[in-house]
């Protein structure tokens, strides 16, 4: 199944990204939390690359995105990043992927590795439109990122969204957002995107907050501001890592509660840093579990 079919349903679809272990894979490990996940029902699973981001890697990606897919029954999304690789290293995370029988595939540009020589592929768009020219490649569903308040490398978020709907246009089926905390960049975000023709469905990420490190990691690489509620928990709580969880998976449910109210996001995706129970939390929230 594609995943742009879900988009086509009376609810508001909720999915779970998830990453492959360190080292080996942990199979009784990473069952119990698929296990944990599974009774929740995402509408989609996706699975971030492992270390490294290079094709070379994706044998994790797509092993761990078959277990869900073949083994929990859940739809999978496997990610295959571009920056750092050349054609025959995508053309192995694409071959990993479909021996898995997956058609979800999650198009990125990658984080770019200091000192590391670029390969074939220098934007997310280069890969979308390579994927597309692959055997079967009209048969995948593709999907991309977009950045609500603007990617950190981009001029400003009018060119940004140019840059999407080129995607669009280049055979992206639908988009999920990086982390964001305030809605209204979102709201906004929505706005210009409708506006300048991107019509395919969007997905609102969020990432619950778990400790200050991480999240002063994610706003620097992603761009992302932070309001001052957020400033407030980080500080309030910064001492006390499970109040800050219990304050930062709260506020988390807050902004899904009110992004499906507004009816602006598509779906929501949920950052759950293979964290089951916060993930089942947020989720539960939703549906009034």
């Amino acid at each position: 199944m594609k995943i742009s079919e879900i988009y086509k349903g009376d609810e508001i679809p909720v999915s779970v990204e998830v990453f492959p272990p360190k080292g080996e894979l942990n199979a009784s490990e990473l069952r119990s939390t698929l296990s944990e996940l599974s009774t929740c029902s995402p509408a989609f699973i996706s699975v971030t690359c492992s270390a490294g981001g290079k094709g070379g890697n994706s044998a994790k990606t797509a092993q761990l995105s078959g277990i869900i897919q073949n083994e929990f029954g859940i739809l999978s999304m496997a990610h295959i990043t571009c920056i750092n690789s050349d054609k025959a290293e995508v053309d192995l995370a694409y071959e990993s992927a479909l021996s898995q029988g997956l058609c979800n595939i999650f198009a990125l540009r990658g984080d770019i590795i200091p000192g590391a020589v670029s390969g074939d592929f220098h934007y997310a768009i280069d890969l979308v439109k390579y994927l597309r020219s692959k055997p079967n490649g009209d048969k995948l569903c593709i999907g991309g990122g977009c950045y609500p308040e603007g990617h950190v490398d981009c001029t400003d978020i009018d060119t940004d969204i140019c840059h999407l709907k080129e995607k669009q246009d280049a055979g992206t089926d639908f988009f999920i957002s990086q982390l964001f905390f305030d809605n209204s960049s979102f709201y906004r975000f929505i706005d210009k995107c409708r506006k300048n023709k991107i019509s395919i469905p969007i997905e609102a990420g969020i990432m619950p907050i778990m400790n200050k490190s991480q999240i002063t990691k994610m706003i620097f690489l992603c761009g992302a501001s932070l309001p001052a509620p957020v400033v407030r928990i980080l500080h309030k709580y910064e001492n006390s890592h499970s109040d800050l969880v219990k304050a930062g998976t709260e506020y988390a449910a807050r902004q899904i509660l009110e992004l499906a109210e507004s009816g602006a996001a598509d779906g929501i995706h949920i950052y759950s840093m293979n964290k089951p129970e916060i993930a089942k939390y947020l989720m539960g929230v939703l549906r009034n579990d």
